[in-house]
């Protein structure tokens, strides 16, 4: 069986808000500051305190269980070997990585060599 990868068609920015959104793919509210995973046209630009733009979303299509260890390492070491930063969100029951846009073809490259396979 494949592992199975899903690259979102949209362009998301990772934002520092005034506010939650509901719009956002990710509100995280650590007490200090509220970060948003979010859709570059869904962006409430009156809220912008900073931004980083052009950002592509992976989501691991697959069901990973809590007692899992070093799925993001093996995933976080092979795309800093080639230069490749990414943005880290853990879900319930899987992860996602934001990639810069400009570095997307060489990290599914690498991904690929791990053994996922992008969904088409």
């Amino acid at each position: 069986m494949t592992n199975k990868i899903k690259i979102w068609e949209e362009d998301f920015d990772i934002v520092k808000s005034k506010r939650s959104d509901n719009n956002a793919f990710a509100n995280i509210n650590d007490g200090r500051e509220i970060t948003l995973v979010i859709e570059k046209s869904k962006i409430n630009k009156k809220d912008i305190i900073e931004m980083n733009n052009d950002w592509k979303l992976i989501t691991f299509d697959m069901i990973l269980p809590f007692g899992l260890v070093g799925f993001i390492s093996k995933i976080s070491k092979a795309l800093a070997d080639e230069g490749i930063s990414i943005f880290v969100i853990s879900g319930y029951s899987t992860d996602h990585v934001l990639i810069k846009k400009h570095d997307l073809n060489k990290a599914i490259k690498i991904l690929e060599k791990l053994g996922f396979e992008v969904l088409g």
